[in-house]
Parts: structure tokens; sequence; C-alpha cells
């Protein structure tokens, strides 16, 4: 487990990072610290790992999840539906995100012990409020006959408990939490950055500057996915050093893994890391225009042009099925 130390972040030319911005108290950071840099509103499509990845897997799933609107066969009220949908995965980690959220902001507070009870109990109301409203894509399918608390806990609580349990969560106490003032948890938005003339999406989940560097974590609480590993953590390098000006080698990025133990990926960068990350979002970004017929106002090709695939190892887990291949995948929706 790293525990850094050092004066603070060196200024980096005339704009100030959130590091920069306050060197007082850590009770009276949070209203000091600068915010993260918002940009106007323009329509023409960002790049994204999960928007990418989609127009990778299945462009009949990719037209329906971004271009919706624009399909004049299925009305757009009923690809909503689906798309709306949620999974047990998906859900369980939604909750552990929003647990863990409440568990930060709580450490900028106090160091006290946590009450395992009573830690369990809240986690237990979060997962009751996920269930209301929801529809889950286990029931429309008939993989379930419906969702219950139960179906949800054991992970939950088991992702909790991993973390508690783990070194990062007592360098948090120890190390990090003096600094709790200047923490970005949960930043505002979607992430929004700018790669040159590109619009890009890169959302963290929880960002603490100590001494001369910034850590930022992703919670994760599926499989590990070493083939994303690298393309993740060099996006949240380019974002901090893109909305802070500092050097990449000051960001240490870190995916946590929660479930089934508690597993860290970490990795550092250079300029010339960020640099090759920036030419494949560039070709990537590129790629995803030439299904547009408007590139500025983002308005697709036909649906026709968007191949759908027929290969069950991916359908099958794809919450539009039943709106391409509605006698194999009937949905109860």
């Amino acid at each position: 487990m790293p525990s850094p130390s050092g004066r603070g972040v060196a200024e980096a030319g005339q704009r100030l990072s959130p590091i920069q911005a306050y060197s007082g108290d850590p009770e009276d950071a949070a209203g000091m610290v600068q915010p993260i840099r918002q940009y106007p509103y323009t329509p023409i499509l960002g790049w994204s790992l999960s928007r990418y990845d989609l127009f990778s897997i299945c462009r009949r799933r990719y037209f329906f999840q971004y271009y919706a609107k624009y399909d004049r066969e299925v009305p757009i009220r009923r690809l909503t539906r689906f798309k709306e949908l949620t999974t047990v995965p998906m859900e369980t980690g939604t909750i552990v995100h929003e647990v863990i959220e409440v568990l930060l902001n709580r450490l900028r507070t106090t160091s006290e012990p946590i009450d395992r009870e009573r830690f369990h109990a809240f986690a237990d109301q979060a997962i009751a409020r996920s269930l209301e409203g929801k529809t889950f894509d286990e029931v429309v399918y008939g993989e379930l006959p419906a969702i219950h608390p139960e179906d949800l806990r054991p992970r939950v609580l088991a992702c909790l408990d991993n973390l508690l349990a783990s070194d990062r969560f007592r360098w948090l106490v120890e190390e990090a939490s003096p600094a709790s003032g200047q923490w970005i948890i949960d930043p505002p938005g979607y992430g929004e950055t700018r790669l040159g003339d590109l619009k890009v999406y890169i959302k963290v989940d929880v960002l603490f500057p100590l001494g001369e560097q910034i850590h930022i974590l992703d919670w994760k609480t599926g499989k590990t996915d070493p083939g994303k590993h690298r393309k993740q953590l060099v996006g949240y390098a380019t974002w901090a050093a893109t909305h802070f000006a500092i050097e990449p080698e000051r960001v240490l990025p870190t995916l946590a893994y929660l479930y089934p133990a508690y597993e860290e990926v970490q990795q550092s960068f250079t300029a010339a890391d960020l640099q090759a990350f920036a030419v494949q979002v560039r070709a990537e970004t590129h790629e995803m225009y030439e299904y547009c017929r408007d590139i500025e106002q983002n308005i697709p090709l036909e649906k026709a042009e968007f191949p759908r695939i027929d290969d069950p190892r991916v359908c099958a887990q794809c919450a539009f099925r039943a709106v391409c291949f509605p006698e194999t995948y009937p949905a109860a929706l």
C-alpha cells in the first residue's frame, strides 16, 4: 500500500489545481477546492470506454442505446423501457458505490471505528431503496420470478466488508483522512473532458490528493478484466492531468476490486503514454463518426447501417434481445 508524502503539488502554469487552491486546515478546505472544469454543451458524440466497447460488440445495440429516437420501426418508448432495464450485478455495483460514498463522507468528519451492525443495516436500507421502481432484466426475460433483497445482499455486504478489512481502508483512515477536505467524491456530471478537439467522458469514483500525488480509486464489484485495465487507468490519469494541470507521473489511478476478495490494479503513466492514449481515442472516435450522417449534430445513419450480430453468447446478455429476436427471447415488458 503506498504511503506517499510531500509538501504539496507544485504550481503548474497559471492554473491552480484543487490541491494548490488550498493549504490550510482540512476542516475548512471543502469550500475552497476549485471546481472541476466545465465545458459548454455540444451535440457531437463523446468518446467513452463503455461507448466504444458497445460500438465494437454490436452496432445494432449501439444504435438502440444512443440513437433510439431515430428508429423508424420501434417506438422510442419501447426502446427506452429496454434501455432502462437493470440487472442484479449492475444494481449490486450501484448500491456498493452509494454506500462507499456515504462511508467516505463519514471519514471526513470522524475516524471512529465502524459499527458493523449499523453499517450492514444502512446497506440493507440502500438495497431496499434500490428495488423501488426498478425493472430487472432477469425478471423481464424469465430467468427469475422476482428480485428480492436477498438476491443482492450477500454480494453487497461481501464487497463492503472486504473494503473495511483492506489495507486501503486503513490507509484512508490513517494517512489520507487528514486531507479529507480536499477529497473529490463522485464528481458531478459524466466526467467530461477534452483531448484536443475531441469530447471525452472519463468518470472517476473518488480522488484523494496526498502530498505531491493524486490518488484515483475506481470501485469494482465484478470480475477482473485485464484486457481493460490499462485503458481505464490511463484514462483516469488523462482526466486528472487535464483538469488539474499536473504531470501524469503524479497521478496514481487504481482499480479496486471488492469481490471475491479485495484486490487492486494500479499503474503509473508518462506523458508519452497519455499521447498514445489520445491517438487511440482519436482513431476510435473517428470510427464512430463514420456512422453519423451529420457528425457535428451527432445524427446517425439509418438503422440498417448498424448491423445486428447473431451470437447467443453476446445476445443473451443484451437488454434489447427481444427487439432483435422476439421469438428466441420473449420479454414480459
